[in-house]
């Protein structure tokens, strides 16, 4: 038997991913017939509609970008549902907060996708806000307003004043192009644990989440995983229709399925933890949705400053940044481009920062941050292009005006969404330990790092949830509130440990006679926008506004 040659032992590194049907710059058509049978058997019947009206066409650029809508409802729903119940909200307060946060992600998907970073990513609501909200939720000042809507309208004040002060972070580390020269420390070897915990450290959003409800979380996750990689070959009119569209057709299947069971009356006699996980006509939102209703900033009333409040939130502002870099270089390896230059990444904290911003101003009782899931959505369906994201976008904005329609595709149990989280989380993390590629993973440095990283960035945030679910309040716990907020904040998020814990063990160790191993050399060619000429296709700014403000 013959020697096998290197190149047939090891595959070698590629700037770009490939095997994507749609790259950030290439847009999928708007006009493909999704009803092939009822085309052949009504073809008669419909033969005038057709030609008059896109009766069964639909655009496939329309139906992707609905498809990122419906699965940023996960989070956009379940944050609200946890936050307005402890602020004294009602059913109508969380309805309204729902539709303001879908709003506002709306505005900032495009902002960000038309003159951030230009990469293929849905700006959603973050829960690396969840601990400064939740204490100042807390706040024996707050607590003392016996009225509930009262409370909740101070609460929602609060968190809004803090939104707003804290987002100066991001704004001032982004557009003065401070986090682009803080980047520089930034190698491939150091990125792989962030990026990968980017996604592996929301595994408490996955399983444990669908094992509240298996009769209907499991079969989501297998109808999912046999349309979008099993199944991925069945061609419709040349179009891999499971591959490209298993999310809302296996939503659609289960949604239809849980509606089923529930109507039957399946959950009557379940505990009320099973029904709210379960049951479809639980989340009450359509029935206290508007019909039309146009969120508008100051809406809740004058927000209220407080220091504490402030100090405490801007450690999640940092967390979201630190977050959203490792999203940042994940979506741009899925979109096949290549990595986002230094000065392109800062821009992109900016305009992120100007959406923290309208979080205050309008009112979302959260900030933002890439949304990891629709990151992972763009390589289960291969197509990562930045129109399909703006088309949700759209999307994003119109539902949340017509709130009934919003509140429909909003009642979608939780548990599906976190059985498609097991999978899409899982892709976003294999991106990260993809960059291993450009690393010397032969070398102990590097195996070091890697390791311990990884090992602490999912083990100390566990720590922290573990410690406050028992004692009720995180290890931090001083007579300083703020500084409580601070810490716990960072050390809940796996990304921002694994940062800390990467960048500093990466560039003290051995250092100066690693930069090969570390990935240096492949790197030094994307860290300036001239570096590669590949850049300025993927990220220039549109209407030729590169003329006013030229890329470094």
């Amino acid at each position: 038997m013959a020697e096998p040659k290197p190149e047939e032992i090891s595959h070698p590194p590629m700037d770009q991913l490939q095997g994507l049907e749609y790259c950030i710059d290439s847009n999928p058509s708007w006009g493909v017939n999704f009803f092939p049978i009822l085309d052949q058997i009504f073809s008669t019947v419909f033969f005038f509609l057709k030609r008059s009206v896109l009766v069964v066409e639909a655009g496939e650029a329309i139906a992707l970008g609905f498809q990122h809508y419906i699965l940023a409802l996960g989070t956009a729903v379940m944050i609200p549902s946890f936050l307005v119940p402890l602020m004294g909200g009602t059913d109508d307060d969380k309805v309204r907060v729902v539709q303001t946060l879908l709003f506002v992600e709306g505005i900032n998907t495009l902002l960000q996708t038309l003159f951030g970073t230009r990469l293929p990513t849905v700006i959603g609501g973050s829960y690396a806000f969840m601990v400064p909200i939740i204490s100042i939720i807390h706040d024996t000042t707050l607590l003392s307003i016996e009225d509930n809507h009262m409370r909740f309208l101070y609460t929602m004040r609060a968190v809004q004043g803090a939104l707003i002060v804290a987002s100066s972070i991001q704004i001032i580390l982004g557009y003065s192009q401070m986090w682009a020269i803080c980047t520089r420390f930034f190698s491939p070897l150091g990125m792989i644990p962030v990026i990968a915990l980017v996604g592996f450290g929301l595994f408490d959003k996955g399983f444990p989440v669908v094992g509240r409800c298996v009769e209907i979380g499991i079969p989501m996750l297998i109808l999912f995983i046999a349309f979008s990689q099993y199944l991925k070959n069945f061609h419709t009119k040349q179009l891999p229709i499971l591959e490209r569209f298993a999310l809302i057709i296996s939503i659609t299947v289960i949604w239809a399925y849980a509606h089923l069971l529930t109507a039957s009356g399946a959950y009557k006699h379940r505990p009320e933890l099973t029904q709210l996980n379960c049951r479809t006509d639980k989340a009450n939102l359509i029935s206290s949705a508007p019909w039309i209703k146009i969120p508008y900033p100051l809406q809740w009333g004058a927000p209220t400053f407080d220091a504490g409040h402030a100090f405490g939130m801007m450690a999640a502002v940092l967390v979201s940044l630190i977050e959203s870099t490792g999203s940042y270089k994940a979506a741009a390896r899925l979109a096949s481009a290549t990595p986002p230059p230094a000065h392109i990444l800062s821009r992109g904290i900016g305009w992120q920062g100007i959406g923290i911003l309208l979080d205050g101003l309008f009112g979302t009782l959260t900030g933002s941050t890439v949304s990891v899931e629709n990151v992972g959505l763009l390589g289960s369906t291969r197509v990562g292009s930045r129109r399909v994201i703006q088309i949700s976008a759209g999307f994003m904005i119109f539902f949340s005006i017509l709130g009934k329609f919003g509140a429909l595709f909003a009642s979608i149990p939780f548990t599906i969404f976190a059985a498609v989280y097991c999978v899409l989380f899982g892709i976003v993390a294999s991106v990260g330990l993809s960059f291993m590629q450009f690393t010397n993973m032969n070398s102990m440095r590097n195996l070091f790092i890697i390791g311990v990283a990884m090992f602490l960035g999912l083990s100390v945030p566990e720590y922290y949830r573990e410690y406050t679910a028992k004692a009720f309040h995180g290890p931090a716990n001083t007579r300083a509130v703020w500084f409580n907020d601070f810490l716990n904040t960072i050390f809940f998020s796996s990304p921002t440990v694994a940062l800390i814990v990467a960048v500093l063990l990466d560039n003290t160790l051995d250092y100066k006679d690693s930069a090969r191993d570390r990935g240096m050399p492949w790197w030094a060619n994307f860290r300036t926008f001239k570096g590669d000429s590949r850049s300025e296709e993927f990220y220039s700014l549109p209407f030729n506004l590169n003329r006013f403000f030229p890329p470094s």
